[in-house]
């Protein structure tokens, strides 16, 4: 029986078509372990670059701000304070600049076959959950060196993934769809992401912040990531619901804005890429 399909113009801006992208599961997949296998590729170390990145991190913001500096890590040893927060940092940051070059990336495919836009996205976001798997294995070992066993909030970690994961996607459609027309993107994407470090508690505790500007740094969702992280895995403090549920809020209104922006813009990613 013959099967014939029809390519037509996506109708309405929140009509996200998932069941189309279900159906290019394959595609989808593919070019995941495409980026898999080309990311240590003609590597000596190859994955083990997943653990040495963090540790180098970790011993340098130890000796820097642990020691030198004497920041408060909320009771927990520097290493493993810096590297709780380093983990869901260095998978959104990863994953941000990957989505917000995803499509242009992907031109030669744009241009010769169709297929659903938001799985160019959506492959950047697979495939750095490999690192931050690899690298959560690292910390629990350095959790096992230390003597510190995490209580039951462990169990929610899975949700502070899919909010990182849901993070970076809201703020990467936005970039990656200005990135297809102007090409200034590419080169702020660094210096963004160098300047949301430090205004995030990567290297610091975000009870440092004062209490007059709390609301206005909440609204920083790696406000909410990175103190979820610590919490789920160091028994630290609870995150504040309201920081938390703030964070959410802002990321949701990026999301759907997001959504609404690529797909004005995905009709015209081939004629200018």
């Amino acid at each position: 029986m013959r099967v014939i399909t029809v390519i037509e113009p996506p109708r309405g801006w929140l009509r996200l078509n998932l069941s189309e992208v279900w159906r290019y599961r394959d595609l989808l997949t593919l070019l995941i372990w495409r980026d898999l296998s080309a990311r240590y590729r003609q590597s000596v170390v190859g994955y083990g670059w997943a653990f040495i990145k963090p540790i180098v991190s970790v011993l340098i913001f130890a000796t820097v701000f642990g020691g030198l500096a004497g920041l408060p890590s909320d009771g927990i040893p520097y290493p493993l304070f810096a590297l709780a927060a380093l983990i869901p940092w260095s998978y959104f940051s990863a994953s941000l600049a990957g989505v917000s070059t995803s499509v242009t990336s992907g031109g030669h495919l744009l241009t010769k076959v169709y297929f659903p836009r938001l799985i160019l996205p959506l492959s950047s976001l697979g495939a750095g959950l490999a690192d931050l798997g690899l690298q959560l294995v690292l910390l629990f070992g350095f959790l096992l060196w230390f003597g510190i066993c995490p209580g039951w909030p462990v169990l929610l970690l899975p949700v502070f993934i899919l909010y990182a994961v849901v993070a970076s996607l809201a703020f990467g459609l936005w970039l990656t769809a200005l990135n297809v027309r102007y090409r200034d993107v590419g080169h702020a994407v660094p210096f963004l992401l160098q300047a949301w470090m430090w205004l995030s508690p990567v290297v610091y505790s975000s009870t440092l912040v004062p209490p007059r500007w709390r609301w206005l740094y909440d609204l920083n969702p790696l406000v909410g990531i990175i103190d979820g992280f610590r919490w789920c895995l160091l028994n630290t403090a609870q995150p504040r619901a309201a920081s938390f549920f703030l964070s959410l809020l802002m990321v949701a209104f990026t999301l759907v804005g997001g959504v609404i922006f690529f797909r004005r813009q995905e009709a015209t990613f081939a004629d200018m890429i």
